[in-house]
């Protein structure tokens, strides 16, 4: 690409539960409506239907109840892992399905800017990421065809949303960022039109779907007391009481009372398990408490770390989908004797903070004359012999060079001697964290530094120097005193990479994992032909009627997922059990066929949970 070729630059909130999208339009940082879901929200979900079509969205997240083996959601808590992941038969690594859902939202990039140019993306993550997590996401985007040069923090992003319009205003504030599956929160300073991180905290593993959790195993012990049926055994029921458990979550931040009622949700002794009871919204919070009071530790420590005191902050601000829930506002409340502010929509924020770095990035905000620094959120150090006097010296000991909340850019050098007679080489290990002994932390790389002068141990003198810019690139260089020979090492995004290699890894995983659903479309629309002329199915469906629900079959997708599971269920009991008659079978399909043309949710649950009864009372009467 040639340089003076523009290269469009979009913000990107790639979320647990939720991802957005957001770009600087007219001058403006702007969320982008998706509008296959008629929202601005993303549900962070894969499905791959029958027919092998990969389906991101909504749509997927219906899909989690019905076909839970076919779907995968929450896949940003394994980000940086090297499991294998498995969703309809394949196996791909998390950052993988991750790319699968950034390619859902490049679409819409496309839709605004083209299909010639190639696209860059700005793209956030918790502050307390590890930098093994933080190249995980990067190799995401460049995955889903995305240029990706900056990974921010989230807590930064939802903090530059904040003060763009407030660059005149000399203060500080806390972000308290709160989302579907982490948690967030740091100190930030504003002078001058420079906005500063002061400190970060939080938890990568505390969100909204822990809650979501407590509430599906508190709704799971009653059943177990009334049937003597545990849901969380039965995938399929597990994956609907959690959808439950998530809507019920979401009416008690505006509720205090609400019923619980799924008819039929599993089977016992050929009969339907229902389930039914109300919940309080302080029986939510007495379930969800203790988490959240932990998050005021982590603000505590935060504020011990910038060394303030809570009376000097100057405004809280909420972000996250779970600062919704009231007993959050509370406790900052109380903590802060202040009101938090949520002036930006939490679920938004960060995506345009995102916006905001992207459109700085790419000169389309640059008279806006903000300035971003960040912090480091893990110490970074070397392994070292540790004194452990009387007992003498001991290997593994872990050195900060560059200690965890230093403002990035740094450049920081510490000085070490060699430990034994005649040393001639040093072998420099980098890690990153917060123990004292490298176990404890992220290994990120090594390189010999030889050459040294054969002298007694301790003679010899060895600088090292970490280089840490706001890309997340690490510079790591060794240097004799005495000869001025040096070694360097970069690691980029702070990780042994071997960042090509492990891309056209990925990337061939992908083209096969799509050659083998190309493969099962196919195998399914041999089978769809094969019911549609199903001679026993011929004989009591007109050949109109035939074509008709084999169109409607064809158009199914996503939200409907689980109401064409429905349907083909109906249609095998229609032609294998005589109980079933047509007009049974076409009212079923006339109900869901009816919810879904109204677009109403609600109305599409209540003809799901209706139909999945019906054909539940035949099943047992095979």
């Amino acid at each position: 690409m040639s340089k003076d070729r523009f290269r469009p630059v979009v913000g990107i909130d790639l979320g647990t539960t939720n991802s957005s999208l957001a770009a600087v339009i007219e001058g403006k940082a702007e969320v982008v409506t998706l509008m296959e879901e008629n929202s601005p929200l993303l549900p962070s979900v894969v499905h791959i239907d029958q027919k092998g079509e990969v389906i991101v969205g909504s749509d997927a997240k219906s899909a989690l109840v019905a076909m839970p083996e076919r779907t995968i959601a929450e896949v940003k808590r394994k980000m940086g892992e090297n499991e294998m992941l498995k969703i309809a038969d394949q196996k791909l690594l998390p950052e993988e399905i991750s790319a699968l859902i950034l390619k859902e939202l490049k679409k819409y990039v496309d839709q605004i800017y083209g299909d010639e140019v190639e696209k860059e993306a700005v793209i956030t993550v918790p502050a307390y990421f590890t930098d093994q997590q933080r190249q995980a996401t990067k190799k995401a985007g460049e995955l889903a065809g995305f240029v990706v040069e900056r990974i921010i923090n989230e807590p930064t992003a939802a903090a530059m949303a904040y003060g763009l319009d407030k660059l005149d205003d000399d203060h500080q504030f806390l972000v308290y960022d709160l989302g579907g599956g982490t948690f967030d929160v740091s100190i930030l300073e504003l002078m001058g039109g420079i906005l500063e991180v002061k400190a970060s905290a939080g938890n990568k593993e505390l969100g909204g779907s822990d809650f979501d959790r407590l509430l599906l195993d508190y709704f799971a012990e009653k059943i177990i007391e009334e049937s003597g049926l545990d849901p969380r055994e039965n995938l399929s029921a597990c994956a609907r009481l959690k959808e439950e458990a998530e809507k019920i979550k979401i009416k008690l931040s505006d509720q205090k009372q609400v019923q619980v009622s799924i008819p039929a949700l599993m089977v016992k002794n050929n009969q339907p398990v229902a389930f039914e009871m109300e919940i309080s919204r302080k029986e939510f919070i007495d379930l969800i408490d203790n988490l959240l009071k932990e998050t005021l530790n982590s603000v505590k420590n935060v504020l011990e770390d910038a060394e303030l005191l809570p009376d000097e902050i100057e405004q809280v601000i909420l972000v996250g989908g779970s600062t919704r829930i009231p007993r959050v506002r509370e406790l900052l409340r109380d903590f802060f004797d202040q009101e938090p502010q949520n002036e930006i929509d939490p679920d938004q924020a960060v995506a345009k903070g995102a916006a905001v770095q992207a459109g700085i990035k790419a000169g389309l905000l640059s008279d806006s004359g903000m300035i971003v620094t960040d912090v480091a959120p893990y110490s970074l150090g070397i392994e070292v012999l540790k004194d452990q006097g009387v007992l003498g010296f001991k290997p593994g000991g872990f050195e900060s060079i560059i200690d965890r909340n230093t403002t990035i850019p740094t450049s920081k050098t510490k000085v070490f001697t060699t430990t034994f007679d005649n040393q001639e080489q040093v072998k420099i290990k980098i890690y990153q964290g917060e123990g004292d002994w490298v176990e404890e932390n992220h290994y990120l790389g090594e390189f010999i530094l030889d050459g040294i002068p054969a002298k007694r141990a301790g003679e010899e003198k060895i600088a090292v120097s970490l280089n840490y810019n706001i890309n997340g690139i690490l510079d790591v260089t060794a240097r004799s005193l005495s000869t001025d020979k040096e070694m360097q090492l970069t690691v980029q995004d702070a990780v042994d990479r071997k960042s090509e290699e492990s891309y056209q890894e990925s990337l061939e995983r992908l083209e096969n994992f799509h050659k083998e659903l190309a493969g099962m479309a196919e195998n399914a629309e041999n089978n769809l032909q094969k019911i549609e002329y199903n001679p026993d199915l011929s004989e009591d469906i007109e050949e109109s009627e035939l074509d008709d629900f084999a169109a409607e079959f064809e158009d199914f997708k996503g939200l409907a997922l689980e109401a064409e599971n429905l349907k083909e269920r109906a249609g095998e009991l229609f032609v294998e059990n005589e109980n079933i008659s047509r007009s049974e079978f076409k009212s079923m399909v006339k109900r869901l066929d009816q919810a879904l043309e109204s677009g109403d949710k609600d109305k599409l649950r209540q003809a799901l949970e209706e139909v999945f009864e019906e054909i539940l009372d035949l099943e047992m009467e095979e």
